[in-house]
């Protein structure tokens, strides 16, 4: 059976403070041909029974809890679009996103479309338009989207049909789920195109991010999909200098990051590290810890810098 239109899968936890905004923008895009499926993820609030009430065009689904990876994953399985649309329960689409999106993929046959985004932060009690992120996807998009190329899933619209051949939403990463999503769609040979203008609005709840909830849970996923990639990677095509390069500076922020929060993390990106390395790993930057990595090895480096970082500290609060 030929798949048209597009469906827009929704997971949704403990969402029935926003999602009617969020399917509100969905029916504002005023096109017939879209199916709405929201997959409640075990909600212990009134989510589930706002959509049913409230928006009887959507196909809700009700699970147990189990990921928001898991959620869009069963709601792809649902769907029965050419295109997919995956938007977060607090999120918001802008005005004439779907049309323009899917255009853009029929003019240039491309995979995935993508497009600028606006933050929504949080002011006197309510949320106000913030940032805007508008960014050219440069280079490999297998290493971009690899290293620093982020954008949240309401600003992608998907072809099925790359969709299907990236396996689905990986449920190993519940931290980078999304980053990883559109990076999985690159490997697979997925080709980007870019929509200027805001294409949805981003709810940051930077206190509530799982990023900022725990750290150690980031750098921890971090780890594991740069494992992940390399692996990948050397099974497609090998180790190319470009991809080295990317491994290492993923690895080397990791292990930065890792150094106070995890230490088997630390452990784990430096041991990484020195297997690429042939057995040593001196960082390219900062230049003190380069220099004194040069002089003492890498890891009593960081024992230096991690003192150094604790004293001033302490030092500013004293004088606080």
């Amino acid at each position: 059976m030929a798949r048209t239109g597009i469906s827009v899968v929704i997971p949704a936890y403990n969402s029935a403070s926003w999602i009617a905004q969020t399917l509100e923008s969905v029916r504002a895009q005023g096109q017939a041909a879209i199916e709405i499926i929201v997959v409640d993820d075990g909600s212990t609030d009134s989510t589930a029974d706002l959509v049913e009430r409230d928006f009887p065009e959507a196909h809700l689904v009700r699970s147990l809890n189990r990921g928001a990876s898991h959620a869009r994953n069963l709601g792809t399985s649902l769907a029965q679009g050419e295109f997919i649309q995956y938007l977060d329960a607090d999120d918001l689409l802008a005005a004439g996103k779907l049309q323009t999106q899917m255009e853009a993929l029929h003019d240039t046959a491309a995979d995935v479309a993508y497009g600028d985004w606006q933050k929504l932060v949080p002011s006197g009690g309510e949320f106000v338009p913030g940032e805007i992120t508008a960014r050219e996807l440069e280079g490999d998009p297998e290493i971009a989207l690899f290293l620093n190329f982020w954008c949240p899933p309401a600003a992608y619209l998907f072809r099925r049909t790359i969709v299907d051949k990236t396996g689905g939403w990986n449920e190993t990463l519940p931290v980078i789920q999304d980053a990883r999503f559109a990076q999985d769609c690159a490997l697979h040979g997925g080709r980007f195109v870019r929509t200027p203008g805001i294409m949805a609005y981003y709810r940051a709840h930077e206190s509530d991010s799982l990023s900022c909830r725990n750290p150690a849970a980031f750098v921890q996923d971090r780890l594991r999909n740069a494992q992940q990639i390399e692996q990948w990677w050397l099974a497609h095509g090998g180790m190319t200098p470009a991809r080295a390069r990317a491994v290492r500076g993923c690895l080397g922020f990791i292990a930065r990051s890792a150094f106070e929060l995890d230490p088997r993390t630390f452990e784990q990106a430096t041991a990484d590290l020195e297997r690429l390395g042939g057995g040593t790993y001196i960082p390219e930057g900062p230049a003190h810890l380069r220099v004194t990595a040069g002089l003492i090895g890498y890891r009593r480096a960081e024992h230096v810098a991690s003192w150094y970082r604790k004293a001033k500290r302490a030092f500013v609060g004293s004088r606080g």
